[in-house]
């Protein structure tokens, strides 16, 4: 099992910057790729940004120059840095941990980009 705890979503100001942490523990060794989703009201989940064990880093075209996934190999922790946010990136944010045999979530955190 592998457990995924989300921090850092809270409200800011169109313009502005937050980052978001994403702390593993358990049989993370089965974990191969970490991504971080969101999902607006009435809409569905899609992916924003994700990175694999070797480094490599994918980004949707929406948040692409604006946002970075990046991990502390020492602290479990993958994060994901966001620069000027949009009102459209108002949504609840997931932290994924693909895994050899099954996908795992967290909780969720909420982003609220609004004046």
């Amino acid at each position: 099992q592998v457990q995924l705890v989300e921090s850092g979503g809270g409200l800011v100001q169109p313009g502005g910057s937050l980052r978001l942490s994403c702390a593993a523990s358990g049989s993370i060794f089965s974990i191969y790729a970490m991504g971080w989703y969101r999902q607006a009201p009435g809409k569905q989940r899609e992916l924003v940004a994700s990175i694999t064990r070797g480094g490599s880093t994918n980004y949707a075209d929406s948040v692409s120059g604006r946002f970075t996934i990046s991990r502390d190999k020492a602290k479990n922790t993958v994060y994901l840095q966001m620069n000027s946010l949009k009102p459209e990136g108002t949504a609840v944010y997931y932290c994924n941990g693909e895994g050899v045999v099954r996908n795992y979530w967290g909780q969720g955190t909420q982003v609220t980009v609004s004046s």
